[in-house]
C-alpha cells in the first residue's frame, strides 16, 4: 500500500502546484476562464486536497513506529482524505460570505 499512498501523494502535490500556478497565471493575464477555481470550484479543490491528505496520512500511518496494520493505515488514510477535503471546502467561505 505504500506505493499507492506515494503515487496518490505525488499526483496530489503535482495537481496542487498546477492549481496554484494556473490561478496566479490567470490572475496576471486577467483570463478567468483559465482559473481552476472558476472552472472546478470547491469540488475540484476538495479532490486535490483529498488526494494530498490521503497520501500524507497513509504514508504517515505506514511509517509509524507503532506497527499499524495495513487495514488500519488505510482507514487512517481515508480519514486524512476526508479531513483535508472538508477543510479545503471550508477555507475561504468566510471571505466569500463577507463580500
Amino acid at each position: 500500500m505504500i506505493k499507492v499512498y506515494a503515487v496518490v501523494l505525488i499526483l496530489g502535490i503535482v495537481a496542487l502546484i498546477v492549481w496554484i500556478f494556473t490561478t496566479v497565471l490567470a490572475g496576471n493575464l486577467e483570463r478567468t476562464g483559465m482559473d481552476p477555481e472558476a472552472r472546478l470550484g470547491v469540488p475540484g479543490r476538495r479532490v486535490v486536497a483529498s488526494a494530498v491528505g490521503f497520501g500524507m496520512a497513509g504514508m504517515s500511518a505506514e511509517y509509524s513506529p507503532l506497527g499499524i496494520s495495513w487495514p488500519v493505515a488505510l482507514l487512517l488514510a481515508v480519514g486524512g482524505a476526508a479531513a483535508a477535503g472538508w477543510y479545503a471546502g471550508r477555507v475561504g467561505i468566510e471571505a466569500e460570505e463577507a463580500a
